[in-house]
């Protein structure tokens, strides 16, 4: 008796294969269709987290092979309402890893979306982005301005975060330079 194939399971399988081919490669960790944030290494995180050259790279070409748009190296040659996707996408990835980095140094209890691997956060991200964006994360209680932040309405949580991330980017420069 033969196995059925399901070619649309196959062809995504291969597809997240080839979106974290350059990721294993630069690196050389192991990642795939279960990879959540929290399993990335600190000084891959760090890369990702800065959001500038090469980082931009590694998350397009993820986005792109898992949305079979081709290479990170091609965004450049996508049509319009593509690179919107990719780059919403994208957006939306890199704050999901600073959160996790903002986490990783004590400033945030949790964030919507950490529950969530890499991979689904891509290919679900039209059902999975409206919810999660909605919810600020949650600051840690051990922060000093905790009680200020709890007061706040959520967009007001919401800037108060974003307000962090300078601090962590700067954060993560200094840490890199030991890594």
């Amino acid at each position: 008796m033969t196995d059925v194939v399901d070619l649309k399971k196959a062809r995504f399988d291969i597809a997240v294969k080839r979106g974290f081919r350059n990721w294993r490669s630069r690196f050389e960790e192991n990642f795939g269709k279960k990879t959540f944030l929290k399993d990335i290494s600190d000084k891959t995180l760090t890369h990702l987290a800065q959001g500038k050259d090469k980082s931009t790279f590694y998350l397009f070409d993820l986005i792109m092979e898992i949305l079979n748009l081709g290479s990170g190296f091609e965004y450049n040659e996508l049509d319009s309402k593509d690179k919107i996707a990719v780059m919403d996408r994208y957006l939306f990835l890199l704050d999901r890893i600073r959160f996790e980095y903002m986490k990783r140094l004590g400033w945030l209890e949790g964030f919507p979306g950490e529950e969530f691997p890499l991979v689904d956060l891509i290919s679900r991200y039209d059902k999975l982005a409206p919810g999660l964006q909605s919810t600020p994360p949650f600051l840690s209680r051990s922060h000093s301005a905790f009680q200020v932040y709890r007061k706040m309405i959520a967009f007001e949580k919401e800037e108060f975060i974003r307000k962090l991330i300078p601090k962590a980017l700067k954060t993560i420069g200094n840490q890199s330079t030991t890594l």
